[in-house]
């Protein structure tokens, strides 16, 4: 780490230091720049701090100051853990009010850099969890190792924000923090005003068909996901090839290390003609809403963003029975399939193309729930309320506050 990024810019003094942490930068840069300009509009210094972050423009330019961590992705990489928790410890040095931690390895070591910390000087720490590794479809042994580790942070931590009902049964239930502690958010928020047919030009979207070669009513299905054998891409290519509208075509959107396996699956079930690979785009919403549906067949999920996006668009979804699915699905916006049931996907597609009317339905009510519950700025409002009330309970002391631990320090930029 080098001086400058261990010596950021103090000239604007601000009410509230809130530090966001992550393993990798695209975390912070695809989902909470939002959330940093609200804050920083509120007169909060805003920082950030993962691996990539001093070569991101994005959050150099959102951030008040921007810290690099030679943060690895992998649990079984001891070195880079080690080296992790000491940068991580620099960072926390500069002493912010409240940090905030996505993505599971980023959490555990920044949790734990921080339970090394005097009380008068350790910040509130908050962790997002975008789906616990251990859930319902996870083997015994696992769900095991990682429920302890979420045991034994959890100690370290002082609100748990879960994002879909799975979780949050299971951190009360295994008490992970006090049951008080939990805090269920929709998700991170989906601007659905980007989100939105009418922030699409309908002629980009005729023109995806025509580059796909489909007809305006000709049935087109969606995949947006990473190649992997969590996300089960494959299951949809084997169900276009069970389906009766042999017409049907299918558009996956993504890359992974899967690519070459879900590649050589369309020959074998012989629809390479009528299935496209469109690889990463900057702006998916012209080819989500030219879909007749979005699939998502994963077998793990937190609370899927790609759900979302599609409901925003009025696109109706077809996805496993993975948590957090049914919530944003619910029983009259899509259909759900069990997990791995390909034969099930299959006619779920059928049925999409089979019942247009339905289908356009199911798409409204999509977009009514998203804008209902999940839009950005509700979001980004419940957590506002979640920090105040963490600072409102340091400020009350221990006998008053969260009863985690006690009050780690009353800061002269706390708001009046």
């Amino acid at each position: 780490m080098t001086d400058d990024q261990l010596s950021p810019d103090r000239s604007q003094a601000a009410s509230v230091s809130l530090l966001y942490v992550s393993t990798v930068a695209h975390t912070i840069s695809h989902f909470l720049l939002p959330y940093a300009a609200r804050f920083r509009a509120m007169g909060w210094r805003l920082t950030a701090a993962a691996s990539g972050a001093s070569t991101d423009p994005a959050l150099r330019d959102a951030f008040d100051a921007v810290y690099e961590l030679p943060l690895s992705r992998s649990i079984v990489d001891l070195k880079g853990l080690v080296w992790g928790e000491r940068a991580v410890a620099d960072v926390l040095a500069t002493r912010p009010d409240i940090v905030h931690v996505h993505t599971p390895i980023a959490s555990f070591v920044t949790r734990f850099a921080a339970s090394r910390m005097t009380e008068d000087e350790r910040p509130l720490v908050v962790y997002t969890a975008h789906g616990f590794h251990f859930h319902k479809d996870g083997g015994a042994a696992t769900n095991a190792v990682f429920r302890a580790a979420e045991q034994l942070a959890g100690r370290w931590t002082d609100r748990i924000v879960v994002i879909n009902d799975e979780d949050y049964s299971a951190a009360r239930r295994y008490r992970i923090v006090p049951p008080s502690h939990v805090i269920r958010m929709p998700g991170i928020g989906i601007d659905t005003g980007y989100f939105s047919r009418s922030a699409i030009d309908p002629e980009h979207t005729a023109q995806v068909r025509l580059d796909i070669g489909i007809g305006q009513d000709g049935p087109l299905f969606v995949v947006v996901a990473e190649f992997n054998r969590n996300k089960r891409v494959g299951d949809v290519i084997e169900a276009i090839a069970s389906m009766k509208h042999r017409d049907a075509k299918l558009l996956l959107l993504g890359s992974g290390r899967d690519r070459d396996h879900l590649e050589a699956l369309t020959d074998r079930e012989g629809v390479r003609g009528r299935v496209r690979f469109g690889g990463l785009v900057d702006d998916v919403r012209p080819l989500v809403s030219a879909a007749t549906a979005l699939v998502l067949p994963s077998r793990r999920e937190g609370l899927n963003r790609s759900i979302m996006e599609a409901l925003a668009l009025e696109v109706p979804v077809i996805a496993s029975t993975a948590r957090g699915n049914q919530e944003l699905v619910g029983s009259d916006a899509g259909l759900i399939v069990r997990t791995g049931d390909i034969v099930g996907i299959a006619a779920a597609m059928d049925w999409m193309v089979d019942h247009p009317q339905e289908r356009v339905a199911m798409g409204q009510r999509g977009r009514t729930r998203m804008v209902e519950d999940y839009d950005l700025q509700i979001v980004i409002r419940r957590h506002e309320a979640m920090y105040r009330q963490m600072l409102d309970e340091r400020r009350a002391g221990p006998d008053q506050g969260s009863g985690v631990r006690p009050s780690v320090r009353v800061s002269p930029r706390m708001p009046s």
